[in-house]
């Protein structure tokens, strides 16, 4: 099997395994992997359980995709992703339930749990709201990504993005648990106690040798 095909199938089994979680729903998401000079990522509007190798498609760095594919809508949010963070070989995009009830809020996850330094920082932020597709909202991706490894978008969804899918997928599980843990909270009409950005300093430390340790 060549490495391309082998990729494309792991992007499949992410995809169909997203919505067996309840992380997506339909073909709301969207997977991508860098390769060679630009990136796989799922195609437009291809049921996850009907994909197959063939259909993922490959988009270079000048965004000129394969002539009869049509990539996700996404695609160029995915691209300038792997433009600003060279770490970064996978990202994962949903509209996970939580996730996006806090988006519609506005709002990003502040410091209620340790584990937010999953994500890079003290918080998840949320990124201001643009159309789906559009340059617009990829800047915004940018800003969102240039200090965090996961951040919410208004009125949209969330993304995750990782050294490997397995660590993206890894680290979309995080945040939607984390988002539900603080819609919870906001339920209640308390005041939420946060950690200091001291303490999260000292977690973000010990986080250099955390998380999914994944299998040669």
């Amino acid at each position: 099997m060549s490495i391309r095909n082998d990729l494309s199938g792991k992007i499949i089994a992410a995809c169909q395994e997203m919505n067996r979680s309840g992380l997506n729903q339909g073909t709301a998401g969207n997977i991508s992997c860098r390769y060679e000079n630009g990136m796989l990522i799922t195609p437009s509007g291809i049921a996850y359980d009907q994909m197959e190798e063939n259909d993922i498609v490959f988009v270079d760095n000048d965004g000129t995709y394969e002539d009869g594919k049509v990539p996700s809508s996404e695609w160029r949010f995915h691209q300038i992703i792997y433009q600003t963070r060279a770490d970064m070989n996978a990202v994962v995009h949903n509209h996970a339930q939580f996730s996006t009830t806090l988006s519609i809020l506005n709002k990003g996850i502040p410091a209620i749990h340790y584990m937010i330094a999953a994500a890079g920082g003290k918080d998840i932020p949320c990124v201001p709201y643009a159309t789906y597709g559009t340059p617009e909202l990829s800047d915004y991706v940018a800003t969102g990504f240039t200090e965090r490894n996961a951040i919410l978008m208004q009125h949209h969804g969330m993304t995750a993005a990782g050294e490997t899918l397995g660590k993206a997928i890894w680290l979309a599980e995080e945040v939607e648990t984390l988002s539900k843990l603080y819609v919870n909270l906001l339920q209640t009409g308390l005041k939420i106690p946060t950690l200091s950005d001291e303490e999260i300093e000292v977690v973000l430390g010990k986080f250099k040798n955390y998380g999914l340790r994944e299998k040669n």
